[in-house]
């Protein structure tokens, strides 16, 4: 009997056996995670809802299901499927960021909701392996989040 838990739970921890896929997954989610904290780090200093842990959270979530599809063998098809579902959940969570002040008819929040939704297509990219592409996107989400905010800031006067 022992045999059979022992051989079970050997294979049900064998989806990292390979010194290679380990390496792979682990850069994989480990970019994902430091791009995302990148840009929670700028909301973070805006003092914005979400800041440096949900972006990183995000991003480890978002990476984590495009790794672990690809590992299942999914075809590219399936796999489009759940990156619909990754980008309706990701909607959902920025909604939350988004807030209404009804005396000011103001909204708020609509950067950091897209900054969500941003970092959750940057860990995508990297999950699949196209970690070049999410540094850069990750370059262009910061020099719109922080750069392009000072010219506005210059264009718009201080609120």
């Amino acid at each position: 009997m022992w045999e059979i838990v022992k051989h079970t739970l050997h294979d049900e921890f064998a989806d990292l056996a390979d010194p290679a896929q380990l390496t792979r997954l682990t850069t994989r989610l480990l970019l994902a995670i430091a791009l995302g904290a990148i840009i929670g780090f700028e909301r973070e200093l805006r003092g914005r809802s979400a800041g440096l842990r949900t972006h990183m959270m995000v991003a480890l979530g978002g990476a984590l299901v495009v790794v672990t599809v690809q590992q299942a063998g999914m075809d590219v098809s399936d796999m489009s499927r759940v990156l619909q579902g990754i980008f309706a959940g990701i909607g959902f969570l920025g909604a939350g960021a988004i807030l209404k002040h009804h005396e000011r008819e103001q909204v708020q929040g609509l950067t950091t909701a897209a900054s969500i939704w941003a970092t959750a297509a940057i860990a995508t990219a990297a999950g699949l392996g196209r970690e070049a592409t999410a540094v850069l996107a990750t370059v262009l989400a910061l020099t719109i989040l922080s750069v392009l905010r000072r010219l506005e800031v210059r264009v718009e006067g201080p609120h």
